[in-house]
């Protein structure tokens, strides 16, 4: 009995369908891809986001200056920048070292969020 148990067990595996769609894993990579998620800086919709505020000491006039860092919007990037932008990442964006197929489903989460599509 307790073989016949395991057996069957084992072959409901074999015939289930993926544990989450193609959606959820996108959203689940959008969050966390590997440490942080991209909703952290870019938002939740790929909007943009204002990281922090901080001031920055200009020499020339002797004051201090309000300055932002700002993450830019992606949900609204031609697939080719979207990519190039995650494989050669420059200044504070880490680097995920993400597949192909990973940075296609990123991509095609986000774009269901771009309402205007400029």
């Amino acid at each position: 009995m307790k073989f016949l148990y395991i057996f069957l067990l084992s072959c409901t595996f074999l015939v289930a369908e993926d544990f989450i769609t193609k959606f959820e894993y996108a959203k689940m990579l959008y969050q966390n891809p590997r440490g942080i998620g991209c909703n952290k800086c870019h938002g939740d919709k790929g909007e943009g986001k204002n990281i922090v505020d901080y001031k920055d000491y200009d020499k020339k006039n002797k004051k201090y200056i309000k300055k932002s860092l700002i993450a830019p919007r992606i949900n609204n990037l031609e697939f080719s920048k979207f990519k190039s932008s995650l494989k050669e990442s420059r200044g504070i964006m880490p680097s995920y070292f993400l597949t192909d197929n990973e940075i296609a489903s990123l991509y095609g989460y986000i774009q269901t969020f771009n309402k205007d599509k400029k």
